[in-house]
């Protein structure tokens, strides 16, 4: 027999068993489409936290200032620490592993208000480089620089929210004035629009971003703190492995500076946006395995589907195969017919089910997602790994009766009835 004759008994066989050959492109199919819509939605819930953890900023630590718990050099125990300009310049010298450490001084009282409209937002003020650990992503303009820093301008990086109500729809504010407590702002830019699920002193939509210099001169801390003491202090690792030493770097550096424990945690508070976002990534990375795992159990019970139904195909096929070896077919012949049906079943079936389950990945990420879930993304991978599986369990469950009734005597495979 041919190779052409071969495929076309191949295609007339499967046809005439039109039920049969459903079930088990269906079993296929089902089993591919379950474990790539399943690891698309554990991927698309690891993305989306990914994302989340970066809306903080990325690899972020904010040091707060606290009180001491701890005994120290002769000092008791809950004496309140404020961190000082003077902080920044020993922190930076003596944390090797740290790449930026960085003050925010804050104020929530000052009275803002353009030529259009009044607001009360957070003024906050830092280094340039804010605007990157924060992830305050430009819109339009700019964000303030060094020289802006250094010469301590009055100028204004506004939040969206905050440029929504203080200036009119369809009128740009670059260029135009915000004024602080009465002292104009030059607005040099806008954030970029910012879904944010978590902060430590409001959400950055809502504030208004001016130079340190220029927030120290103009909204200096108030009492019981100093004109010299700020905030909070944003420290980032030089990079992930580095964090933890970084961290330590931190403590150990203010501790000496203000005089009390470096493990007293009480008086030097840290949210440490990286331990979080492993702990995140750990709950992420377990959910896509459990949904991964759900899906390879849906997987497994559609390859015994599967295996059942060629097992049944090839039985009732016996007495086919005992006349086709009376009539001289040799029983590679015949085991080359069953591999060939079962890799146009399995090839066929899961093409479809790769088709389906990206098809249906693709329409439900059409639709508006909620916030920090980037949709089924599915991998080229799951859907490989699950068409080798069923293909593979198709073949195997397909060749091993085959090969049993082949090495029959044809007599016994004429006399062998299906439901005997």
């Amino acid at each position: 027999m041919v190779l052409r004759d071969l495929i076309g008994d191949v295609f007339r066989t499967l046809w005439s068993h039109k039920l049969r050959t459903f079930l088990t492109m269906f079993g296929i199919a089902w089993g591919i489409v379950s474990i790539v819509l399943m690891v698309a939605a554990g991927e698309g819930l690891r993305k989306g936290q990914e994302d989340q953890s970066k809306t903080l900023g990325k690899d972020i630590m904010i040091v707060f200032h606290g009180r001491t718990s701890l005994q120290a050099g002769g000092t008791r125990a809950g004496r309140v620490v404020h961190w000082e300009d003077a902080d920044v310049q020993a922190v930076q010298a003596e944390v090797p592993d740290c790449q930026y450490a960085i003050p925010e001084l804050e104020q929530g009282d000052v009275r803002t208000h353009s030529n259009y409209n009044n607001a009360a937002f957070l003024v906050t003020g830092s280094y340039p480089e804010f605007g990157e650990i924060r992830s305050l992503n430009v819109g339009q303009g700019r964000f303030y620089n060094w020289d802006d820093e250094k010469e301590a301008r009055r100028v204004a990086f506004l939040g969206t929210d905050a440029a929504k109500q203080l200036f009119p729809e369809g009128r740009n504010p670059l260029g135009e004035n915000v004024y602080l407590n009465q002292i104009p702002y030059l607005v040099i830019g806008v954030m970029a629009k910012k879904k944010q699920d978590s902060s430590y002193d409001g959400w950055d939509v809502n504030k208004v971003f001016v130079p340190f210099a220029a927030m120290r001169r103009d909204f200096p801390d108030k009492p019981p703190a100093t004109a010299r003491t700020f905030d909070q202090l944003l420290v980032t690792p030089k990079s992930v492995l580095q964090h933890e030493a970084c961290k330590h770097q931190v403590r150990a550096a203010l501790g000496k500076m203000h005089n009390y424990d470096p493990t007293d945690k009480e008086a030097c508070p840290i949210w440490d946006t990286v331990q979080e976002a492993k702990a995140f990534q750990q709950m992420t990375d377990g959910m896509k395995y459990f949904l991964g795992a759900v899906g390879f159990v849906t997987l497994f019970l559609g390859g015994i589907g599967v295996m059942n139904v060629m097992m049944v195909a090839v039985r009732e096929r016996t007495r086919e195969i005992g006349v086709r070896k009376a009539l001289g077919a040799p029983a590679q012949a015949i085991l080359k017919q069953f591999f060939i049906e079962a890799m146009v079943i399995a090839l066929f079936s899961g093409a479809v089910g790769l088709g389906i389950a990206y098809g249906l990945c693709w329409l439900v990420d059409l639709l508006p997602m909620p916030d920090f879930f980037a949709g089924l993304l599915p991998t080229w991978r799951s859907g490989l790994l699950a068409c080798g599986i069923l293909g593979g369990i198709a073949v195997l469950s397909a060749l091993f009766p085959a090969r049993r009734a082949a090495s029959v005597d044809p007599i016994e495979a004429l006399r062998f009835e299906a439901g005997g």
